[in-house]
C-alpha cells in the first residue's frame, strides 16, 4: 500500500514543513535514520526532494529537527506533572512513570527514539547526537530537583535509580524481556518514592 492511501487526510492537511516532518518521524521510527533518504522522505510527504532542501539544509539538519519535537513531548511530560500536582513532588514522579508506563506499548515494536538514534549515530559531535545528551542531562535535572523536594535521603541516587527504571523499562518492553512492563515500573518507583523519612517522634520527658 503507497504511503498516499495510507495516510491521505493527514498529509493533505499539514502544511509543507509539517509534512515533511511528519514524513520523516514515520520514516525514521519504522526505519531507522540510515536507511532513509531524503528522497524517500520527499516521497512519503508528498513534496520533492528540492523542497525537503528548502525546509531542511541537510538530512541531519532534519534529524535534529524531529528529535528536538520528540524531546519537546518530553519536557511537556514534566511541565504537566508540575502543574497537575503543584507542591507534590512526589505525585510529580510517579506522573512521570505513567506517563512512560503508559507509552510502553507504543514502544514495543519501535523502540525509544532517542535509543534507537544513540545506535545509529556513534559520533559524539553529530549535532543530534549533542541535542540527546543534553535533553537527557536537562531531564536528570529537573528529576533531581523533584527527587530533593520530595525529601528524599539522596537526591541525586534516587533519580538516579528512577532514570535507570525508566530506560529500562523502555528497552524491556522494546525486547519482550519483562512482561507487565508498564505495572512493574510504578510498584517500584512508588517504592522509591517512599522513602522519605517519616516524622520525628517527639523527645520523651522525664518522668518523676
Amino acid at each position: 500500500m503507497t504511503a498516499t492511501a495510507r495516510r491521505p487526510s493527514r498529509v493533505a492537511k499539514l502544511p509543507p514543513r509539517e509534512r515533511i516532518l511528519d514524513a520523516a518521524e514515520e520514516l525514521f521510527q519504522s526505519e531507522g535514520i540510515r536507511r532513509v533518504s531524503v528522497q524517500a522522505i520527499a516521497e512519503k510527504a508528498e513534496t520533492t526532494k528540492m523542497a525537503v532542501y528548502r525546509h531542511f539544509e541537510t538530512k541531519d539538519a532534519l534529524v535534529v529537527e524531529w528529535l528536538r519535537i520528540v524531546a519537546a513531548d518530553y519536557q511537556a511530560a514534566f511541565d504537566r506533572a508540575e502543574a497537575a500536582h503543584p507542591d507534590r513532588p512526589d505525585e510529580q514522579i510517579l506522573a512521570l512513570a505513567r506517563f512512560i508506563a503508559e507509552g510502553l506499548p507504543g514502544l514495543s515494536y519501535r523502540g525509544c527514539p532517542f535509543v534507537n538514534s544513540l545506535a545509529e549515530l556513534p559520533d559524539r559531535s553529530h549535532p543530534a547526537r549533542r541535542l540527546i545528551e543534553q535533553h537527557k542531562a536537562d531531564q536528570t535535572r529537573r528529576l533531581v530537583g523533584m527527587c530533593s523536594r520530595a525529601g528524599l535521603p539522596d537526591p541525586e541516587q534516587a533519580a538516579a535509580e528512577i532514570t535507570f527504571l525508566l530506560e529500562g523499562a523502555q528497552v524491556s518492553t522494546q525486547n519482550g524481556s519483562i512482561d507487565q512492563a508498564g505495572d512493574r515500573l510504578l510498584s517500584i518507583i512508588g517504592k522509591i518514592v517512599g522513602r522519605r523519612p517519616g516524622p520525628l517522634a517527639p523527645p520523651r520527658t522525664a518522668t518523676g
